[in-house]
């Protein structure tokens, strides 16, 4: 039986609320051998009371060793197996912002990036641009003109847009443009398959043409492309859980992966305070929620320890928030380890921890790794944290007579 049905068939209703705190990257390593991780070293008292009274262990976000897209981490968070539901980050991107992907479209993730006079990316991100600014310059991008293909540019965040292709036999097998490096040139889309050969030209073609646009501007003088994607299909948390679930997030990219699995967007929030305040002001209205923090995630990738600890530390001050709901279940999660040690993404697992009056308490006296290592819920694959929060919350029945 295939272990989505089996959730299904278990399913029950009831009026128990789950609530799903992703800390983007909260997993760690230590600066130096011996010494403490980014979450081991912030102090969190509150985490800490949660830790002491619930149950926690570390999660897998994909296999042993594999490091997760921020797309596929959430997918199993979100209890969906990451290697049969793959959503490229183009179509990510294009949801968050809302715009309506139609069948056959191919959606990129587009970054600004700053390259110098020999054409070789000097970075990657092109200073994280402020929104306002780059959107200014995302508008030009909208001049761009291919025959055969409808072209939509959106802004998305900083040095983020969308680009969304719409033509006849779009394939999107194209490789990324990003060489995930400085000191080099955008790489050239290269098509996986015969069927997205006609869909890297355009690419190609689109990247000329941007390439001369953007070539006086000060900062995002380049771009490159990321995560070419059809719309995907996937079943709905109302399908799969019984739960009316909602999405509370800043970054438009995890609205889009929430948004394919069945959540409703909630708020407009542009703190992590704000949403929180959509979470108490919509506390009654939904089963399920989603709450979705970015900054762990990008001070690790930044490479600052202690700016992460700080950030660590700003999630901290929230938690007694929620815990005042009273959700049945409150889990506290990542969907990927972000060591500043590494300055990226890792294939360490992650801190888990589920708070609930259905909790076994494991002796764990603090939320960290060193902890998690020997917790209650020992070591599981992230898609399946839907299913512990649902019978922590009781919200699953018996399997069998």
């Amino acid at each position: 039986m295939h272990f989505h049905k089996l959730i299904s068939d278990l399913k029950e209703q009831s009026d128990n609320k789950i609530v799903l705190l992703v800390s983007d990257g909260i997993g760690g390593l230590p600066m130096k051998t011996g010494g403490l991780t980014e979450l081991e070293t912030a102090h969190t008292p509150h985490l800490d009371a949660l830790a002491k009274a619930g149950v926690q262990g570390l999660s897998t976000p994909i296999k042993p060793g594999i490091t997760p897209g921020s797309g596929p981490g959430h997918l199993g968070l979100f209890g969906y197996d990451p290697l049969e539901f793959v959503i490229g980050r183009g179509a990510l991107e294009a949801a968050g912002i809302g715009f309506e992907m139609q069948d056959g479209d191919v959606a990129i993730r587009g970054n600004f990036c700053t390259v110098d006079q020999n054409g070789n990316i000097t970075d990657r991100r092109a200073g994280r641009i402020p929104s306002d600014e780059s959107a200014k310059v995302v508008v030009k991008l909208r001049a761009v003109k291919i025959d055969g293909v409808e072209i939509f540019v959106e802004p998305v965040k900083e040095h983020r847009f969308v680009v969304v292709f719409r033509g006849v036999n779009l394939g999107d097998a194209v490789s990324d443009t990003d060489p995930q490096r400085t000191g080099v040139p955008p790489l050239e889309p290269v098509a996986q398959n015969d069927a997205s050969k006609k869909t890297a030209k355009i690419a190609a073609d689109f990247f000329n043409q941007a390439k001369q646009i953007l070539a006086n501007e000060p900062k995002a003088n380049c771009l490159t492309m990321r995560g070419f994607a059809h719309k995907p299909h996937m079943p709905s948390y109302k399908e799969l859980y019984g739960l009316k679930a909602a999405c509370i997030a800043v970054y438009p990219m995890y609205k889009g992966l929430a948004s394919f699995a069945g959540m409703e967007l909630v708020g407009k929030p542009a703190t992590l305070e704000e949403e929180i305040d959509v979470l108490e002001s919509s506390w009654k209205d939904y089963d399920f929620f989603f709450v979705h923090f970015k900054y762990t995630d990008s001070r690790g990738e930044d490479g600052n320890f202690d700016e992460k600890v700080k950030m660590i530390e700003e999630l901290d001050k929230i938690v007694p928030r929620i815990v005042a709901l009273n959700p049945a279940a409150l889990v506290v999660t990542g969907d990927h380890s972000t060591p500043a040690k590494m300055a990226s993404h890792s294939f360490h697992p992650v801190p888990t921890l589920i708070f609930s009056d259905l909790a076994r308490p494991d002796g764990c006296e603090q939320y960290g790794e060193k902890y998690a290592v020997t917790g209650g819920l020992g070591h599981f694959e992230a898609q399946y944290i839907m299913s512990l929060a649902l019978a922590h919350a009781g919200r699953l029945g018996k399997f069998g007579a």
